[in-house]
């Protein structure tokens, strides 16, 4: 069961939150989703146009706007040089990644699909980041990340298998630096993981990476509605 009985809102109370979020609220949100985006017309705002919509062709899901901001403000204000990237997609993360990452640093981003990384790789071009800012290796996220370095990284930024979301995080605390961050995209799974429905697999495991996060005694956690949820938490 999620925590907190959260699978358990009464329909009218799902209808009290759905009218809070109406009107000015809506508007709010969508203001805020916008509200960092680069200049359409920069090299970062092309890129990333131009990265979306090679998602949008092969089925991709990219993270929002807003869920960008978040990663590059994260990026920044934890001084990263060393970045995991799991699901590489055609590279709209890993751009949010790189510009608030520091000039020496470099992007590891692994995924299953090479073809996705070549179009990752030109967008990163495009964006005006040098080759060496990004190491992209093509496998199975399980597979490769227990060949990197204990302790070696700043964040581990996890956006692939769902059904796979626990394992990555045993993984990336395994990674991670003290004080590091692990950051889960998508965690609201189109509202799924707070609907009292029965939920398929890839939900309950998302209910489960909810609740060990929220209970671990070494993790500082906060749940970011921005995007479709960006769960994160920083390591004692």
């Amino acid at each position: 069961m999620f925590p907190g009985g959260v699978d358990t809102v009464k329909a009218r109370d799902r209808r009290g939150q759905e009218r809070a979020i109406t009107g000015n609220r809506l508007t709010s949100w969508a203001f805020a989703e916008a509200y960092g985006a680069p200049d359409a017309e920069s090299p970062e705002g092309v890129a990333l146009r131009w990265a979306r919509d090679r998602a949008g062709e092969g089925g991709v899901r990219a993270v929002s706007p807003g869920t960008g901001d978040a990663l590059r403000l994260l990026a920044t204000v934890s001084g990263a040089r060393a970045v995991v990237e799991i699901g590489t997609g055609t590279g709209v993360s890993g751009i949010h990644l790189l510009a608030g990452m520091r000039p020496d640093s470099v992007l590891t981003t692994v995924d299953i699909e090479p073809e996705r990384q070549q179009f990752a790789r030109q967008a990163f071009r495009m964006a005006g980041f040098a080759a060496n800012r990004a190491r992209l290796i093509p496998g199975h996220a399980l597979d490769v990340l227990p060949r990197l370095t204990d302790g070696g990284y700043d964040l581990v930024f996890c956006d692939g298998d769902r059904l796979e979301c626990l394992e990555s995080l045993a993984e990336s605390l395994r990674l991670l630096r003290p004080g590091g961050l692990v950051c889960f995209a998508g965690v609201f799974a189109n509202g799924r993981t707070v609907d009292s429905a029965a939920a398929p697999t890839e939900v309950r495991k998302l209910r489960e990476l909810l609740r060990a996060i929220r209970e671990s005694k070494d993790l500082v956690p906060a749940l970011l509605p921005v995007g479709d949820g960006l769960l994160c938490a920083a390591r004692a």
